[in-house]
């Protein structure tokens, strides 16, 4: 199995709504924010190959949304979902899975684009989009706080062209060696893939740990529908994370993309950051 880093591109969030209750003077320690109170993140996606099986975790927020919808999210850099595949000397045609961690719109959009004729098609034509059904529910029905991240063209597509299949939450498991763990506290049956690679256990940690400054347990995301649930969860999988040495894959942190975490006086804190490329 050999596992590549795919940065689909950069975005800007407020500041405050991806740190909740905590004053802006701690967390610009590690994420500076511009004039606007706008923060840098990346939509990092992560290419599984093990045999004939190419499998992306995650799309990046795609490039279908009108340019009042996209203005909102400052999309800068050179990075881009083809592009980066490009340079894997991968093609669409050749992703074989999708797998979704969930459906916000940062997350799923790049896997549905707009035909020649203005029809909806799958950006991967050949792939299973992977999904799990209590969360397609509570994407396709959303809540008010999240109905505005669960876009109706990225999601439904894909059941309409015959791509989607929902993943069995009693076994957790997409293929030996890739399996996952789920969390509720951002949004319903959130899945994360933990894969064994190399002989460490690598954890692609989507919305649960989107950076390095999440690390310590009040930093959670005001996006989050359960913040309390989350700190819970959180504090759970760090532990975990810190007593079985596990390498942290960060798909929104626009510097670092893996990292490690050690137990201190104070709780869980970062021990070390590397690229993908380093694990050996």
């Amino acid at each position: 199995m050999e596992l590549y880093s795919v940065n689909t591109g950069f975005f800007k969030l407020d500041g405050g709504a991806m740190f909740g209750v905590v004053p802006k003077t701690l967390w610009t320690r590690t994420n500076p924010a511009d004039e606007n109170n706008l923060c840098t993140w990346a939509m990092r996606s992560l290419l599984v190959v093990d045999g004939n099986r190419l499998v992306l975790i995650d799309n990046g927020i795609g490039d279908k949304q009108d340019s009042k919808f996209l203005a909102h999210y400052y999309l800068h850099g050179d990075d881009s979902l083809k592009g980066n595949l490009h340079r894997l000397g991968v093609s669409f045609h050749q992703i074989t899975d999708n797998f979704l961690t969930h459906l916000h719109f940062d997350h799923c959009g790049g896997g549905v684009s707009y035909g020649s004729h203005g029809q909806y098609e799958m950006t991967f034509p050949r792939a299973t989009y992977w999904s799990n059904e209590d969360h397609w529910n509570w994407a396709t029905v959303p809540n008010p706080r999240e109905k505005a991240s669960f876009l109706t063209e990225n999601i439904i597509p894909m059941q309409e062209l015959g791509q989607l299949q929902f993943l069995n939450l009693g076994q957790k498991n997409l293929f030996p060696g890739f399996d996952f763990i789920t969390a509720d506290g951002h949004t319903d049956k959130q899945m994360l893939p933990k894969i064994q690679y190399k002989g460490k256990t690598l954890v692609f940690m989507a919305d649960l740990l989107p950076s390095v400054g999440h690390i310590p347990l009040p930093y959670v995301m005001g996006y989050d529908t359960r913040p309390l649930l989350t700190m819970s969860e959180k504090q759970a999988f760090l532990e975990e994370a810190a007593r079985e040495e596990y390498v942290l894959f960060l798909q929104h942190d626009p510097v670092n993309e893996c990292c490690t975490v050690k137990m201190t006086d104070k709780g869980v804190r970062l021990d070390q950051t590397f690229r993908l490329a380093e694990i050996e």
